[in-house]
């Protein structure tokens, strides 16, 4: 590769070997064009203009209170705020059973650029906990739930906030809080209104019991999960007749694994597979704003 050519252009020795010399001497001549087209918008373009294009594309941080958060020993909980006018939707998210993890924050940003407040709940490190992965069910989801109606207890503290509008999103362990904090009696029990929508990406389904839901619930996992078994999320929809309020809705994707939708190298974890797939994950993010959209701006 010539350096200063576009990086598509092979070299003209090159070129010239696979494709012969007469398309490697056309190949000659549009270097030379782009070249001279180079030359000439730098001619036409005002000195001034030039250190001012090149001014925005390197300007400085603007630092201020809007641009600055605090960070505080022994803190629980962050939120990122979308641009536009306050009050905002808002949804809490929810990390997996190993805490908060840059997935975790890839979803709060994902939320933020889509116009709602994002509200990570850390829920271990204020307990002590560095990861619940291990089988040990020091933090069960039904218990973990009473961390959703906290957040939310907070988010209508906020005058920054719809509190008309909120919405829970979890993944795997926090997929399985999600669905606690949806039923008709932890809602009831906590006192506060059902959320707009909930979103349960890979969570742990119970097959026992498919009790009365006060939210629409969107569940995505994948059939080759040997973690969260899609047949047990399948399991707990079909439990809910097809006219039953809230009967969640349940998308499984062909090979996908646990942690389709984290941007990691395929791993084992705790003994379990896990694995970015993304063309679920992108369709599992393009439905989650179709659903949080349906929902949240009704």
């Amino acid at each position: 590769m010539v350096i200063g050519e576009p990086a598509f252009l092979m070299s003209r020795s090159a070129f010239s070997s696979v494709m012969g010399p007469g398309v490697a001497m056309a190949q000659t001549s549009i270097i030379s064009r782009l070249a001279a087209v180079g030359l000439i918008v730098q001619s036409v373009m005002p000195a001034a203009a030039q250190e001012e294009v090149l001014s925005a594309q390197h300007a400085p941080p603007v630092i201020n209170d809007e641009t600055i958060g605090i960070l505080r020993q022994h803190q629980v909980g962050s939120i990122i705020l979308p641009q536009g006018s306050a009050p905002f939707p808002a949804v809490v998210v929810l990390h997996g059973c190993n805490g908060v993890s840059q997935n975790t924050r890839a979803w709060a940003r994902r939320l933020a650029s889509w116009g709602y407040a994002a509200l990570i709940i850390d829920s271990f490190s204020a307990r002590g906990l560095a990861q619940v992965c291990d089988g040990s069910r020091a933090l069960p989801g039904p218990e973990r739930a009473k961390d959703v109606f906290a957040a939310v207890a907070y988010l209508r503290s906020r005058s920054d906030i719809d509190a008309s509008r909120l919405a829970v999103l979890g993944y795997s362990h926090g997929g399985w809080t999600a669905l606690n904090a949806s039923t008709e009696k932890n809602t009831e029990q906590a006192g506060v209104p059902p959320f707009r929508a909930v979103v349960a990406l890979y969570p742990f389904c119970p097959i026992r019991v498919a009790p009365p839901l006060a939210s629409d619930i969107q569940i995505f996992i994948g059939d080759a999960d040997d973690w969260a078994k899609a047949s047990n999320c399948k399991t707990f929809v079909d439990k809910y007749p097809e006219n039953a309020p809230h009967r969640p809705s349940l998308v499984i994707y062909p090979g996908a694994r646990h942690s389709f939708d984290a941007k990691r190298p395929e791993r084992v974890y705790f003994g379990h597979e896990l694995a970015y797939d993304p063309k679920a994950a992108a369709d599992a993010i393009e439905r989650t704003r179709k659903f949080l959209d349906e929902h949240m701006h009704p």
